[in-house]
């Protein structure tokens, strides 16, 4: 039988009218002394009684029936009545206490040593419940104590855990507070220490969270209290406290933690500098209430700031001193700041993972990204690897360009010798990678970046191979192909490529569009005549076939592509792109003197959508204004670890909004992923996005002047991102690309105001993965489709349960949700195809990545390319993977204009980990492969098909999983 809340106060009660019975009545002139000083008269009778509860408790019921129990008792009451008028012949007063004594003793004494000791337990538990209550803890539990911080144990303090659960479980209908309190509870044992008992209230929480999502949001408000402890009792601001609490608490450790933090130097001295009365009182403590599990979890294992091992940051007091670092050169800092923090607690916006991880600290290294160029030269070499090192020392994303490094064989001519290649030197790369781990917070990360002509691409391509010489592999390094549009050509024309080393055709690495065509056949033609003898000639379409192949068995090279990336750049006239960065979404010019830098953060889409599954223009409009003007303030006040960046991002001045929730919004609109209206939204969200950046950015020109090389660049010539298709267009042909060029907005306006105000960033756009900032939010990541709609996610900080609660929504409006319905999704990893009773309609709505054609990924990805004057990390989700699947997607790819790709995620016949489940073991691995969706026919890019007619592909060899798509570097 199990033990309710109630019984325990019901005992509680039974037990305190007990401990009254002696304090009654009594003949003579004796009175007793209660323990709250007061007088009352004295009973024998009620000695009586008291030794008749102690009998029945150690014998049952039955033994108030029992004449020798009844003479027993009555024979000890006359004893001890005998007793006290020998002391107090005339009368006088005894305290409680003695009464007891002499109870406790004439039990001894008759030899009753079981009544006797229940006596005592009685006693002892009595005295503990009244110490409880002198100590605030109005329901203590009568049998389980708690061990505190300062090693004193007191009661369990019922009341407080009903109150704490109450209030995690304020505001959602379909969670029962009651359970977690009774199922928590007999988990509990006495002594438990006080972080125990909230860990046991969370552990009960997140086992129901499969069942009801809901419950993510009550096991984050349990792991609250757990943080409140640790954070206010070093702060020295509360032992402990609730939600309710925090209205009046949080002002007050909000002051106490800037004063510490610039003790212990960590916070910016500077902050002491700002009103914190008003800072204070504009923290919102119900904003802690919309952490997800995963998300709050996250902020407290990676982000929160610590001293000795001791978490002493709060969630509203990190937003805020984001904020405050973000507004330190503001005129109005408080102002700004409170406006930048209501953008972030709200999750309106979120910045990258660098920015709230350094913002307001002594060491402000903010931006995310980082783009290199190594140039062919031996100390260069070994400085560019320096850089990286520093770069990554402080939490940079790292892309490097290779390309002008000279091929394996050809002359040194210092040395008379011959070059070993790219390859030994990204060895080294790597190596720095895994040693310099962004500060001991995160893997280190970094991405190298070789054109497809460079005579070392074959040996590139093999970089992450699990055979070969280990000492020309980069395990922990990723890489990427840097594509000309002439390459591509090429391989639809199935003709053949000619491979260079770039100590001999030293200016492909700066051409793009006819100028590299022109260059490079120029080049080719010096083959024929002996110029040039270092080359290698190779069919196209086999390189490009290799290329698949290592992509789907190593996860790399990514795809990426040379040309749009220039032909569309703003920045044109004062440099060249030549690579992407970590995570393919920035493409800025770099050179031996500039290392481009980019500073990331995202509008949280679904924010944006209203309850009637509306897109709120006017609040993204004021989400997006507000958002650049704190990423143009991250230039400013950024950390430069090397002068080079430091000297790029300060003539220039990009940054990269992106978006995320992309998912999230489809689905409370009620659109499917794979299906024309996806697609629109995706153009539309964007294009919005796109014209408020572009217009907040002029605006910010217009405030605090045009970044320093704007005169010449694409937007002075009122080109924008949508007009720059037209550039691609001529220069790769009618025949090479088909984009969709539809808009909606006024763009003739922004036009004008741009070329009359100038703009303030010369990029304002970039789609990063968003792998971390999206679980602080709990929504999808990025333009992210669901990965699975119920699976356990294993990251550094744990396991957590992930339920797609628009599924669950959605099926229990069809009465459809059940424990049945929850182990068959768990039995087909998280896919809903397979289960019959489930509607077609709801299938299609809730169709997983690899569920997805990926041909819908493409098309909605080159929408939202037209609007972006940067690129977006775009991951590719193909399942029952082919060779024709793999050159059909990747050319679309291209043929749609995309810039880059990143991760392609390929499904054979396996699946990822399963949630707890009553059947099976948890993380149980199924060999069934999903199936695929009835999903509508993807769209078909007209002419695409005539280049691939009769091309059925090589098969692509079957290889072990693709890389997390973990990328936290960026964001």
């Amino acid at each position: 039988m199990s033990t309710t809340t109630s019984d325990y106060q019901a005992e509680a009660s039974s037990t305190q009218a007990a401990d009254k019975d002696l304090q009654t009545t009594a003949p003579g002139k004796l009175r007793v002394i209660k323990r709250n000083g007061e007088l009352a008269a004295f009973n024998a009778s009620k000695i009586s009684v008291a030794m008749r509860k102690a009998y029945i408790a150690v014998e049952g019921e039955g033994a108030d029936t029992s004449s020798r129990m009844r003479d027993l008792v009555e024979k000890l009451t006359d004893q001890i009545m005998d007793t006290f008028m020998r002391r107090m012949p005339e009368g006088g007063t005894l305290h409680i206490e003695d009464i007891q004594d002499q109870v406790e003793l004439a039990l001894m004494r008759s030899g009753e040593q079981k009544v006797a000791r229940a006596y005592v337990l009685y006693r002892e538990e009595h005295a503990r419940l009244r110490a409880a209550q002198q100590e605030g803890i109005d329901k203590p539990h009568p049998t389980i104590s708690v061990e505190h911080r300062d090693g004193q144990r007191r009661p369990l303090d019922l009341g407080r855990i009903e109150t704490l659960v109450e209030e995690a479980c304020a505001g959602l209908e379909r969670v029962n507070a009651k359970k977690i309190v009774e199922d928590s509870i007999k988990n509990l044992y006495d002594g438990v220490p006080v972080d125990g008992v909230s860990t046991a209230l969370m552990m009960t929480a997140r086992t129901l969270v499969e069942k009801e999502p809901d419950y993510t949001y009550v096991t984050a408000r349990l792991l609250l209290d757990n943080l409140r402890r640790e954070a206010l009792s070093f702060l020295e601001v509360a032992e402990e406290a609730t939600q309710e609490d925090m209205k009046k608490l949080y002002p007050q450790a909000f002051k106490v933690y800037i004063e510490k933090g610039i003790e212990f130097e960590q916070l910016d001295p500077r902050l002491a500098e700002f009103d914190l009365e008003r800072l204070g009182a504009a923290l919102n403590p119900e904003a802690d209430n919309q952490f997800t599990y995963l998300g709050l979890q996250t902020l407290y294992d990676r982000y929160f700031l610590h001293h000795e091992d001791v978490r002493y940051e709060l969630p509203q007091v990190m937003f805020m001193r984001v904020a405050m670092g973000l507004a330190l050169n503001e005129e109005d800092r408080e102002a700004r700041a409170i406006e930048f923090y209501q953008v972030l607690s709200s999750f309106d916006y979120m910045a990258s993972t660098p920015t709230l991880f350094n913002s307001g600290t002594v060491r402000s290294q903010l931006s995310s990204c980082y783009l290199t160029t190594v140039p062919d030269d031996l100390d260069a070499i070994y400085n560019a690897i320096h850089d990286n090192a520093m770069l990554s020392k402080w939490a940079g994303g790292l892309g490097n360009d290779w390309t002008p490094i000279r091929a394996m064989g050809s002359r040194i001519k210092g040395t008379n010798g011959k070059s070993q290649g790219v390859v030994p030197f990204l060895k080294v790369v790597n190596d720095t990678a895994v040693a310099v781990n962004q500060g001991g917070k995160r893997k280190g990360a970094v991405c190298a970046y070789l054109e497809t002509w460079h005579l070392d691409i074959e040996e590139f391509l093999e970089l992450r191979k699990n055979t070969g010489d280990d000492r020309r592999r980069t395990h922990d390094m990723n890489s990427a192909n840097w594509v000309p549009d002439l390459f591509m050509q090429r391989v639809f024309e199935d003709q053949e490529w000619t491979l260079f080393s770039p100590n001999d055709v030293p200016d492909l690495h700066d051409l793009f569009g006819q100028a590299f065509k022109e260059a490079y056949e120029a080049y080719e033609a010096k083959t024929q005549t002996g110029e040039i003898k270092l080359f290698k000639k190779v069919k196209a379409a086999d390189l490009w076939r290799k290329m698949l192949s290592m992509l789907f068995e190593t996860g790399h090279p990514w795809i990426t592509f040379k040309d749009p990336c220039n032909l569309r750049s703003p920045q044109q006239h004062v440099g060249v792109v030549h690579s992407s960065n970590l995570c393919t979404e920035i493409t800025l010019n770099t050179s031996a003197d500039e290392i481009a830098v980019c500073n990331l953060g995202s509008i949280n889409l679904i924010q944006h959508i209203n309850d009637q599954g509306q897109l709120d223009v006017e609040k993204l409009k004021r989400s997006v204004k507000v958002a650049v003007r704190m990423l143009d303030n991250v230039i400013d006040i950024n950390y430069y670890a090397v002068p080079q960046a430091r000297k790029s991002n300060l003539r220039h001045r990009p940054v990269g909004l992106g978006i995320m929730g992309f998912q999230d919004a489809l689905y409370k609109q009620g659109i499917a992923y794979a299906s024309n209206e996806g697609v629109a939204f995706a153009d539309r969200s964007m294009e919005l996005v796109s014209y408020f950046a572009i217009e907040a950015s002029s605006d910010l020109a217009a405030e605090r002047g045009r970044y320093e090389t704007y005169e010449g660049s694409l937007w002075s010539q009122g080109i924008l991102p949508l007009d720059s298709i037209e550039k691609l267009r001529q220069e790769r042909g009618e025949k090479y690309l088909e984009v969709d060029t539809s808009s909606t907005q006024d763009w003739n306006a922004l036009r004008e105001k741009v070329v009359q105000q100038g703009m303030r960033n010369s990029n304002v756009m970039a789609i990063a993965p968003t792998a971390t900032i999206s679980n602080i939010c709990g929504v999808s990541q990025s333009i992210e489709p669901t990965y699975q709609n119920l699976y356990v996610k294993s990251n550094l900080s744990g396991e957590f349960t992930v339920v797609n609660p628009y599924m669950v929504k959605d099926l229990k409006e069809h009465d459809l949700w059940d424990e049945v319905m929850v182990n068959d999704i768990k039995y087909y990893d998280g896919s809903l195809q397979q289960i019959d009773r489930i509607p077609e309609e709801i299938k299609q709505r809730y169709a997983t990545a690899f569920e997805v054609e990926p041909r819908w990924l493409v098309e909605a990805a080159s929408r939202r390319q037209k609007w972006i004057d940067q690129a977006q990390s775009l991951n590719l989700y193909i399942q029952g993977v082919s060779g024709k699947k793999l050159d059909v997607t990747y050319r679309m790819a291209w043929f749609r204009g995309l810039k880059t790709t990143y991760y392609l995620r390929a499904l054979g016949a396996t699946s990822v980990e399963k949630s707890t489940v009553e059947r099976g073991n948890l993380n149980a691995v199924s060999t069934a492969p999903a199936a695929a969706p009835a999903a509508a026919p993807a769209p078909e890019p007209r002419g695409l098909d005539d280049f691939l007619e009769g091309r059925s592909g090589q098969g692509v060899p079957k290889g072990g999983d693709i890389d997390d798509l973990g990328c936290e570097a960026c964001q």
